[in-house]
C-alpha cells in the first residue's frame, strides 16, 4: 500500500499534509477541490406573513407603474412593516402603524400605485375622497368603510387587513376650509382605531395623498428664510425635506400628521414617461385598445409619432396619466363607432395626423371594396389594400 496516497480518496498521490489533533492526514489536489466547493446550503427565508417582501412587492409595482421609483421602495417597505404589525404577537416591543402621505400633482399615479399595490398584495382596496368627507361633514366615513367591507365579501376579518386611499387629503387643511380641522379629527378616530360598521379600523392601512400646492414655499421659509427657489427640483427629493412641522404650517392638525409618519413624493409625468405609460406597463392604454379592436378580428396600430402627440396634449391638459385616456378616447371615437360593423376591415392604424388634425385613420380591407360608411372617413392618402 502507497503510504503516499490520498487519505480521501485512496487513489490521488497526497499533495497536501494537514496536522489535526487526531493526527496526519494527506489529502490531494482533487479532494481539496471538491471540499473548496462544499458549502452548508443556506435555509431559505420563509415569510410567516405569507405576504410578498418588499422586493417583491416592488417588483410588482414596476409591470404596472412607470417610473416614481422612491415612492414604489417607500412604500413597499411601509406596506410589509405594515403587514408584520399586524403578524405580530404584541408581547414585548410594540410596533407602530406605518400609515403612508403621499404628495404628488394630479395624474401623478397616486389612486394607481394604491390599487395596484392592494392587488400584489390580494387584499381589500376602497378610495375615498376628503372633499366629499368635508362636504358631508364627515358622515361619508362610514360609507368609506362600508365600501372596503363590500370589496372584502362582506367579512370583516378580511376587511380588516384592507387599505384605504384617501385623496385630496391636502383640502383639509385649514388654509382651504374652516371645518377641514374638524373632519381631520373625525378621521384621526377612524385611522387610529374605532368600530365602524361593524369593522375594526386599527389595523387598517391608510394611505392619504393630495398635491400639496405651494408647500414648497413652506419648506423655503424653514430652510432658507424664503430665499431658496425650489422651482424644478422633482417631488421626491422634495419630500426628503419634508418634516411635520411644515404640514401643521400648511394646516393639518399635528395629530393627523402623528398618525401619518411615513411620506412618500411622487414626481409630475413628464412627455416620455406618458409615452411609456401608453406602451410598457401591463395593462398599457395602447394595448388596452388593441385588445377591443382584436375582439373585433381588426388589427390596432399607432405610430410613434401618433403616441408622441398623444402624449404632448395630455402633458397639457395638466392631468397627468389620466389626460392619455381623455385624448385616446376622444380622438377614436368615430373609428371605434364604425370599425366593429365592417367585416372587411383588417388593419387600422393610427397616425399623428389623427391625433393633431382628427384626420381619418388608415384602414386595411381584406378585399379592395371597403364598406361605403368607412370609405367616408378614410383620407385620400393612398391606401394598402390587402387582397
Amino acid at each position: 500500500m502507497n503510504k503516499d496516497l490520498c487519505d480521501l480518496c485512496k487513489v490521488n498521490l497526497a499533495t497536501k499534509v494537514s496536522n489535526p489533533s487526531s493526527g496526519r492526514i494527506q489529502v490531494c489536489d482533487a479532494c481539496i477541490i471538491k471540499m473548496r466547493g462544499i458549502q452548508k446550503p443556506k435555509e431559505e427565508r420563509v415569510s410567516t406573513l405569507g405576504l410578498p417582501t418588499p422586493s417583491e412587492i416592488k417588483a410588482h409595482l414596476d409591470e404596472y407603474v412607470i417610473e416614481q421609483e422612491d415612492a414604489k421602495k417607500v412604500i413597499s417597505v411601509a406596506v410589509y412593516n405594515h403587514y408584520k404589525r399586524i403578524q405580530d404577537s404584541g408581547e414585548g416591543v410594540q410596533l407602530g402603524k406605518s400609515n403612508i402621505l403621499m404628495i404628488g400633482p394630479t395624474g401623478s399615479g397616486k389612486t394607481y400605485v394604491c390599487s395596484m399595490l392592494a392587488k400584489a398584495l390580494d387584499v381589500p382596496f376602497t378610495i375615498g375622497d376628503a372633499t366629499s368627507i368635508l362636504s358631508s361633514g364627515g358622515r361619508d366615513i362610514e360609507a368609506m368603510i362600508e365600501k372596503l367591507l363590500a370589496a372584502a365579501g362582506g367579512d370583516p376579518k378580511k376587511a380588516e387587513r384592507g387599505i384605504i386611499y384617501i385623496d385630496e387629503i391636502d383640502k383639509l387643511a385649514e388654509r382651504y376650509s374652516k371645518t377641514g380641522k374638524r373632519v381631520q379629527q373625525a378621521l384621526l378616530k377612524c385611522i387610529e382605531g374605532s368600530i365602524i360598521a361593524g369593522v375594526d379600523t386599527g389595523n387598517i392601512l391608510f394611505i392619504v395623498g393630495g398635491a400639496f400646492v405651494d408647500l414648497e414655499f413652506v419648506i423655503a421659509d424653514r430652510i432658507g428664510g424664503g430665499h431658496i427657489n425650489f422651482e424644478g427640483v422633482m417631488i421626491s427629493e422634495l419630500i426628503k425635506n419634508v418634516t411635520p412641522g411644515d404640514l401643521k404650517l400648511y394646516g393639518m392638525i399635528p395629530e393627523f400628521v402623528g398618525r401619518v409618519p411615513i411620506y412618500v413624493g411622487l414626481n409630475e409625468l413628464n412627455v416620455q414617461a406618458l409615452i411609456d405609460i401608453l406602451t410598457v406597463p401591463k395593462n398599457a392604454l395602447a394595448q388596452q385598445y388593441k385588445k377591443m379592436f382584436a375582439m373585433d378580428d381588426v388589427e390596432l396600430e399607432f405610430t410613434i409619432d401618433a403616441l408622441a402627440k398623444v402624449a404632448q396634449l395630455a402633458q397639457k391638459l395638466k392631468t397627468g396619466a389620466r389626460g392619455l385616456r381623455t385624448i385616446m378616447e376622444d380622438r377614436m371615437r368615430e373609428v371605434m363607432f364604425h370599425a366593429p360593423s365592417n367585416k372587411d376591415l383588417q388593419k387600422v392604424t393610427i397616425t399623428a395626423e389623427v391625433i393633431t388634425d382628427r384626420a381619418s385613420p388608415i384602414f386595411d380591407f381584406v378585399y379592395a371594396n371597403p364598406d361605403p360608411e368607412l370609405a367616408e372617413i378614410t383620407p385620400k392618402r393612398e391606401k394598402k389594400l390587402i387582397v
